[in-house]
């Protein structure tokens, strides 16, 4: 993908998402969501089952498995639209998809300015500590621009 549409594509998930944010805040009910749904609705387990056409003991494992993080999404999708409900799914940053970005561009440019200045050093050349701001300033827009694919590697 071109640089100009990780950008935008960047930009639209950012739009996307600022309706889940306030979602980050919210923990899981103790019981767990079908569990916590269910009860809610004033819907016994045997109900349940009957509406997912599953047998009724596949509740209490079904809610146990939402617990313990191993039931499918297929699975809490079924949940939920047996309850009339709608099962949303959604990876939500803890800032924003900009500030993650610009936050492992800056951890780039940091670890390439600390090579050149070692090797500017050895040579008797090195930048003032503002120069060297500057230049990992300008590396850090570089990099939120271009998008490169290094961005993410690992660090070596």
């Amino acid at each position: 993908m071109l640089p100009k549409y990780k950008v935008i594509a960047r930009q639209q998930l950012e739009k996307t998402l600022s309706g889940y944010a306030n979602l980050k805040q919210n923990a899981v009910p103790v019981k767990g969501w079908i569990r916590a749904t269910r009860e809610a609705l004033g819907m016994s387990g045997k109900q349940l089952a009957s509406r997912l056409e599953v047998s009724q003991p596949r509740i209490p494992k079904l809610e146990q498995d939402e617990l313990s993080g191993v039931v499918s999404l297929k699975t809490m999708r079924q949940a939920a639209e047996a309850m009339d409900c709608v099962f949303v799914y959604a990876i939500v940053p803890r800032t924003s998809l900009e500030e993650i970005v610009r936050t492992q561009a800056r951890n780039v440019a940091q670890a390439r300015s600390q090579r050149v200045s070692h090797s500017m050093l050895l040579e008797a050349q090195n930048l003032s500590d503002e120069e060297q701001r500057a230049s990992r300033d300008a590396a850090v827009e570089e990099l939120m621009r271009k998008m490169p694919r290094e961005l993410w590697e690992p660090k070596t």
